[in-house]
């Protein structure tokens, strides 16, 4: 309530303002669902990845074989748009959007969704703060579920410097990007001390085109982690230098028009647990007496395909696979990422809309599989694997304004 007063203060005075002029928005969101077995997850299962393994308790009875649903109204959101006085040549524009999500076990508070400043000059541009990561881009799946795609779409905002520079349907991106809501796994579990220590931000470099109907693109990511600085070797420390850098490439399309909407992704990626995704890093070598390591990043492969057609009643479809392909060298140590247990995992989601003014109500049936190994070889490709499936009833609806 506190915050809906502030930004109505802000809309209703923006008359005092001079040069400013301000767009407040949102949505009330409510999502109804349920999960036929136990699932990794993030947000108490609002925000769904794929079914956990099987887990077998004293009598051999799967303890994920359980079903669960809920229904929440964490992604509930308020924004406000400000376009401010020119610098220079450049026009000034800032967003600043939240929801209810929290952080942690700490649901139902205010989290910061979008917080930047844009600077644009025509041609050029430059965004200076939080917004969708550069993988996640301008094409993404049109769904109901909140994973928008993940694990087989990149999900994540981030603090960053993004330029980008736009000329005859031709764009270019640059970016440096760094962690805050969304992290990287170590040694020490999820956490920003990895980048931070790194002292090297995330960087992407994209080029898009676009026509009337089509877009299509290109994009590398790079990142480079210290996941430690010192190491224990019986009772002695020692400072150690020790970095994993990994490289991802990605590449897409989308067609539109007045009814339908088709879109695709497909990425090469390495060590993307940061962005909602299967991925991470293990220890591929070990320095005796210090303790020192050198680490080999996880590849995955992700493609995903969505169909939506209409105005009114909107079906769609949506069909997304990965693979995972192990890593470039043997792994000897300990291994942190997310998913490195999973082989395949693929899911098929069938949406149908109702889409009116401000309103949006929806139902989505998803079954989604993944593959477990019984054995893992050394570079961490797995074999020998059995399968184990959700299936996923989602209710949405979502209020617009």
């Amino acid at each position: 309530m506190f915050l809906l007063a502030g930004l109505l203060a802000v809309t209703s005075g923006y008359a005092q303002k001079k040069n400013f002029s301000y767009k407040f928005y949102g949505q009330v969101r409510g999502d109804l669902f349920y999960n036929s077995r136990a699932n990794s997850e993030i947000v108490d299962g609002l925000f769904h990845l794929y079914p956990k393994d099987i887990s077998p308790d004293a009598d051999g009875n799967d303890l994920n074989a359980t079903a669960n649903g809920s229904f929440y109204l964490l992604y509930s959101r308020l924004g406000i748009d400000v376009a401010g006085p020119s610098v220079g040549k450049a026009k000034t524009t800032a967003k600043l959007e939240v929801d209810f999500r929290g952080s942690g076990s700490n649901f139902a508070m205010i989290r910061v969704r979008h917080a930047y400043v844009n600077l644009d000059w025509g041609k050029s541009a430059v965004l200076i703060g939080q917004t969708w990561h550069p993988l996640f881009g301008d094409i993404f799946p049109q769904m109901l579920n909140l994973s928008t795609g993940a694990p087989f779409q990149p999900f994540s905002r981030n603090p960053m410097l993004r330029y980008r520079y736009t000329n005859q349907g031709w764009s270019l991106t640059g970016a440096a990007i760094w962690q805050l809501q969304y992290l990287s796994t170590g040694p020490n579990g999820k956490s920003e001390e990895y980048i931070k220590n790194s002292c090297v931000p995330e960087f992407y470099a994209g080029v898009d085109y676009k026509t009337n109907n089509w877009m299509v693109g290109i994009g590398a990511d790079l990142i480079s982690l210290a996941p430690r600085i010192k190491s224990e070797v019986g009772d002695k420390t020692y400072k150690v230098k020790e970095r994993v850098t990994s490289v991802s490439v990605e590449a897409h399309a989308r067609y539109t028009d007045d009814n339908w909407k088709i879109s695709a992704k497909t990425i090469m990626g390495e060590n993307l647990a940061h962005l909602c995704m299967l991925g991470g890093y293990g220890v591929s070598s070990i320095d005796k007496r210090t303790g020192e390591q050198e680490y080999t990043s996880y590849r995955h492969s992700m493609t995903w395909l969505n169909v939506v057609y209409g105005k009114k009643w909107q079906p769609g479809l949506f069909v997304g696979y990965l693979k995972n392909l192990g890593a470039s060298k043997d792994i000897v140590g300990p291994t942190y990422g997310v998913g490195l247990d999973v082989d395949q995992v693929f899911t098929t989601n069938l949406q149908l809309s109702y889409v009116l003014p401000h309103w949006k109500l929806g139902v989505e049936y998803s079954p989604s599989l993944a593959w477990y190994g019984d054995r893992t070889l050394a570079d961490g490709r797995i074999r020998d694997t059995h399968s184990v499936t959700n299936h996923r009833i989602l209710g949405v609806l979502i209020y617009s304004f």
